[in-house]
């Protein structure tokens, strides 16, 4: 239901003003689009609560209270809001546009961050904390899915959906938990207060998985995540990446003490270690020395905008392109899709895709058709195509059959005999097969043939290499198995950014 409404919004202008054009996320509140202000002539972010939870006074009241709080909050790494609204029964709220990523997409994408780059990243997420708390305002959910990265390479902190003032009674009933388990406070996950430490703690644990690359816990259910936030200490940085320096590693034990009176008290407590940590871990790498505001400068804008796996020498570049060139070199392969920074050693023309178009036969219609032309025309940044959520990794729930599953096509103006397949995702781990025809696309899967191609367990950037007998303009990804939501609202989907087809 939600997922049929949300396809119905596109093309919506609330208060006569902001155009939903595309669909960027989705939680289990409310549903995020790309939106154009026709006012003002520019992109926006519009949260537009879901109807069914708009009945719920608490939640409704909730809701509210995000807008009030984050407008209060002006910030270069705090997400502003722009406008907030009621329209046609729908509430809704109108931030600024950030063209980028998640850090979680980030740590998808490219693994374990350098570590100057992640201890940049905690303290502009620390800095914009520092108004929230100023404020008495305790976020409550600090996790990289609420952490944005912008075209300059910036972190900003979203979503205080479900933040609250410390002298105001919390509108949460007693015992229940909120935020993502994966990095809640101890107190928070035994039902406790929360208060600015707890937001201290969190934001450690984001520290810990930026370096690691994965987070601290694993269990087979939220609640069994939870009692090891409560019970077990996180596991030591530097036995997971000997390279940290020690500094950086006492951070994070400080930060996620299990006491809260063990804890940084002060959001600028940690702020200076961490400071202290980045200055240390420039001096090792030789790259620059001085206050972590030099270092800082440093880092931004080029030192992030390409993956640690891919970083190319700006000297290099300029030499060969211009300077000129470099930057918008630069900010293709982060802002357009492009695959420096997945891992693949892709070889090979390209072979121009003229359209891509959403398959889902045993399915109740094209899924996501407004975002689809996404993965070959480099949609916005941090919008990819994306299947829904489903109840289960093999799409269960509104299919039925042996050749369960969904999926898109792209098309080539010519018959072509393609040897890979390149797909970029911030979802790794699913898994596909590829098919081929040359004449109109089969209305059945079981129509399309042998498969040309085959994955398991896709990477962030996959080379699926393919078999063709003869040549073909229409390229199916059917998607079999799927993960687990990045966004932590539930279900299992696939995300697609870029897709690329190679002589």
């Amino acid at each position: 239901m939600e997922a049929r409404s949300s396809r119905s919004m596109i093309g919506t202008v609330f208060s006569g003003r902001y155009r939903l054009e595309a669909k960027l996320g989705s939680g289990g509140m409310s549903t995020v689009y790309l939106a154009r202000d026709e006012t003002l002539d520019r992109a926006v972010a519009v949260k537009v609560m879901h109807r069914e939870m708009s009945e719920q006074p608490e939640q409704l009241e909730r809701f509210r209270q995000e807008a009030r709080a984050v407008a209060k909050l002006s910030h270069p790494n705090v997400v502003s809001v722009i406008d907030a609204g009621e329209d046609g029964g729908y509430p809704y709220i109108v931030f600024e546009y950030v063209q980028g990523e998640t850090l979680k997409q980030r740590i998808a994408r490219v693994g374990p961050l350098d570590t100057q780059e992640a201890i940049a990243y905690a303290i502009e997420t620390a800095r914009g904390l520092t108004v929230a708390h100023a404020r008495n305002m305790v976020h409550r959910d600090i996790k990289p899915q609420n952490i944005l990265i912008d075209a300059e390479g910036r972190a900003k902190l979203t979503d205080f959906g479900i933040s609250r003032q410390l002298e105001q009674d919390g509108m949460t009933a007693t015992g229940r938990v909120l935020g993502t388990t994966d990095y809640v406070a101890p107190e928070q996950a035994l039902g406790k207060g929360a208060d600015r430490r707890s937001d201290i703690y969190s934001l450690g644990v984001v520290l810990y998985e930026m370096l690691v690359g994965q987070v601290p816990f694993h269990a087979d259910s939220q609640v069994g995540v939870a009692m090891k936030h409560v019970n077990e200490e996180l596991p030591d940085v530097q036995r997971r990446r000997p390279e940290v320096s020690a500094a950086a590693a006492l951070v994070v034990e400080r930060a996620t003490a299990k006491d809260p009176d063990e804890r940084y008290q002060q959001i600028g407590e940690l702020i200076d270690d961490l400071s202290t940590a980045l200055e240390v871990e420039a001096a090792r790498a030789g790259s620059t020395t001085g206050e972590a505001t030099s270092v800082l400068d440093t880092l931004t804008p080029p030192r992030r905008r390409l993956s640690s796996r891919a970083r190319w020498s700006w000297a290099t570049i300029a030499a060969v392109i211009g300077v000129g060139g470099a930057v918008l070199a630069a900010t293709h392969f982060i802002g357009n899709g492009s695959f420096g920074g997945g891992g693949a050693k892709s070889a090979g023309k390209p072979i121009p895709i003229s359209s891509a178009t959403g398959y889902n036969p045993e399915g109740t219609g094209e899924e996501n058709p407004e975002a689809v032309g996404f993965v070959i025309e480099g949609g916005p940044a941090g919008a990819p195509w994306s299947t829904e959520h489903y109840e289960s990794p093999t799409f269960a729930g509104t299919k039925t059959g042996p050749n369960t599953g969904t999926g898109l096509y792209v098309s080539t103006s010519a018959p072509a005999t393609p040897s890979k397949m390149v797909v970029r995702t911030p979802t790794p781990g699913w898994d596909a097969q590829v098919f081929a025809t040359a004449g109109e696309p089969p209305a059945g899967i079981s129509d399309w043939g042998q498969p040309v191609g085959e994955v398991n367990g896709a990477a962030s950037v996959q080379e699926i290499d393919l078999k063709l007998r003869h040549p073909a303009r229409h390229f199916l990804i059917w998607l079999k198995k799927a993960v687990l939501a990045p966004d932590q609202t539930g279900g299992y989907l696939v995300e697609i950014s870029d897709i690329k087809l190679l002589n």
